[in-house]
């Protein structure tokens, strides 16, 4: 957002959730102190250097009770939520001070009438359309009582010869003034409604990808659940077959038998963690892990899974590093080597405290990312692989994003690609 233009704006504390209509009333807030401002030079510049007699007590106390109106919703602002009638009620506040002030020098004959103006537009950016119409309708009613009833100005013999040009100079203020307030206003409050957007098209986003994770999850648990009895057979055949003796007579043959038995143990294993994890709340396998020893693991337990791609693991200077972990961290970083091991002769697993966070580096010497599939990194099923695919850096963004952090992936210069889950460290 915008810097405040008055140091009486304050800057808040980020724990006070600011919407859009609220930003909007700071907005306000500081035209209306501008607004306090102008019209005390401009009151004490008429009355006493041009002599020309006003109604001085009145006017600077108009001029002092907008002043404490202001101040009193200066405070009051970071307290609650601003609804639209609010933002109504602030914009009636500031048109009756200006029809008070305009009533006490001139009427509709003073050149800053033109000042309605800037009330109606800031109402038709700001408000639905039926508090708009209502606000143009009390600035014209509002017209129309200072056209038949307000206390004129007099003008000293010895300014009669020049009111004219007075009159002129006042009209070309006025609207130098408009137009000013108006571009310099609307372009923060048009900022701000563009934030919201943004904010609310993330929200959306983010939901949709929350909806994508929960149907692969169901999808996950109940694929789980089916392929426990497959598992369970395929257990017993290889048990029998390493049992019979013309497998267990020939080396290689009992060789491949144990290879299967690992793999379908490993099989189970992640059936089992789905299920467990899917019967688990939101944040109940969450905990906190020194970096250094759940990295050990993680790369212990991946390097046997694929014994013909070398793992080049450096965790330099992570070792005591407090991170918020759960087992879906382990199988990003799993997805993330998986990746590499598809496309690259050798992975690399780096961990490095980078500005207080912990970066968590995987790199390979693949092809790389195709430009138009880096644009898109994180995103579901966005895979040069094809239909299906695509899973491991969408739910690797996802976990990332859900334990504070992010995923950054690029290309590397000398070839291949590095994507890095950067996580937020606990302090010590």
């Amino acid at each position: 957002m915008d810097t405040p233009l008055l140091a009486l704006t304050r800057h808040y504390p980020r724990e006070f959730a600011e919407t859009a209509a609220a930003q909007n009333m700071r907005q306000l807030i500081q035209l209306r102190w501008i607004a306090v401002a102008g019209q005390t030079v401009a009151i004490l510049l008429v009355g006493l250097w041009l002599g020309i007699p006003l109604p001085l007590a009145e006017m600077l106390g108009v001029a002092a009770l907008l002043g404490l109106a202001n101040l009193l919703v200066t405070m009051a602002v970071p307290r609650h939520r601003v609804p639209d009638s609010e933002v109504m009620l602030a914009l009636l506040l500031d048109m009756g001070a200006l029809t008070l002030q305009l009533y006490f020098s001139g009427g509709a004959t003073n050149p800053f009438i033109s000042l309605y103006l800037l009330q109606v537009v800031l109402g038709a950016i700001l408000l639905p359309t039926a508090l708009a119409a209502m606000l143009v309708a009390a600035t014209v009613l509002s017209y129309a009582l200072l056209s038949v009833r307000a206390i004129p100005l007099v003008i000293p013999s010895g300014l009669v010869a020049e009111t004219a040009d007075l009159f002129a100079i006042g009209r070309w203020i006025a609207f130098a003034m408009v137009a000013g307030l108006l571009v310099l206003f609307i372009t923060r409050i048009t900022g701000n409604l563009r934030a919201r957007d943004a904010h609310v098209a993330d929200l959306r986003q983010h939901a949709a990808q929350e909806e994508g994770i929960v149907r692969m999850g169901l999808f996950a648990s109940g694929a789980a659940h089916e392929l426990g009895t497959p598992l369970g057979t395929l257990s017993v055949i290889l048990a029998d077959w390493r049992r019979m003796p013309a497998i267990a007579s020939d080396p290689e043959l009992a060789a491949e038998v144990r290879e299967m038995q690992a793999e379908v143990q490993r099989c189970k294993g992640i059936v089992s963690d789905i299920l467990h994890s899917a019967g688990q709340p939101r944040g109940e396998a969450m905990e906190s892990v020194a970096a250094g020893p759940f990295l050990d693991a993680v790369a212990a337990e991946w390097q046997p899974t694929h014994p013909q791609v070398p793992l080049d693991y450096d965790p330099q200077g992570v070792e005591a590093a407090i991170v918020a972990a759960d087992p879906a961290l382990r199988q990003a970083i799993w997805n993330l080597l998986d990746n590499g091991a598809e496309v690259s002769p050798a992975v690399r697993l780096r961990a490095r405290i980078e500005a207080g966070m912990l970066a968590i580096t995987v790199s390979d010497y693949g092809p790389g990312f195709a430009p138009e599939q880096l644009a898109l990194v994180g995103q579901l099923y966005q895979s040069t692989k094809g239909a299906g695919h695509g899973l491991g850096l969408f739910l690797a963004t996802n976990v990332a994003r859900r334990l504070g952090g992010r995923l950054e992936a690029r290309n590397l210069p000398a070839g291949g690609a590095e994507v890095r889950l950067v996580l937020p460290v606990k302090p010590q």
